[in-house]
């Protein structure tokens, strides 16, 4: 065989087989003697009778631009397991955001399993609870000068003597001031779980 197999000449141009034999039928191929297609020549008398606004282009494929956010991601996660990240503005190699997208499946995996033990917990769920239990500490800061004054007067009258009554509306009223005052303070502490 001189030339080319359909099969193999159908391979080399990226055509069908069937697309090949119709070609030859219709005289669009050279052949050699054997029946066997000359691929230069065939390729030149293609390109002479092909009409090239009715070729069929290979489609490319239409790549969305990757955000910087995405790129910097890409970076952060790399620098936070010690490996080589890219600078800054410049491109992300295909092994570099294939390393850090596994690593941060390996890190929501630990995550996740972490959470399945017990070990972490639900932030808002944390949140709450704290603002909860602050309240409770809160209310029962409020209520305690009417709870106690009473008591406290009555001591301060016992140890200064009869001749010194301390009234306990006055104490009541003092240490509301006071309690109130610090609680203000405390209110302005922010505690936040990052």
């Amino acid at each position: 065989m001189e030339g080319l197999s359909e099969r193999q000449y159908a391979a080399r141009v990226g055509f069908s087989r069937g697309a090949i034999q119709k070609a030859k039928a219709t005289g669009r191929l050279v052949l050699y003697a054997d029946g066997s297609i000359d691929a230069v020549a065939s390729d030149a008398l293609r390109a002479e009778s092909t009409d090239p606004s009715k070729t069929r282009k290979t489609p490319q494929p239409k790549l969305k631009p990757v955000p910087e956010a995405a790129v910097s991601a890409v970076g952060e996660t790399l620098r936070e397991q010690g490996m080589a990240a890219p600078p800054v503005g410049s491109g992300t190699t295909f092994l570099q955001a294939r390393t850090a997208n596994e690593v941060l499946k390996a890190q929501e995996r630990r995550h996740r399993l972490q959470k399945l033990k017990g070990e972490l917990v639900d932030k808002a769920r944390a949140e709450a609870l704290m603002f909860r239990l602050a309240r409770e500490e809160r209310d029962g800061w409020v209520t305690w000068p009417g709870r106690v004054a009473a008591l406290m007067a009555s001591e301060l009258t016992a140890a200064m003597g009869d001749s010194n009554m301390v009234e306990a509306a006055v104490m009541q009223k003092a240490l509301e001031t006071h309690v109130r005052a610090h609680l203000d303070s405390l209110a302005e502490i922010r505690t936040g779980l990052g």
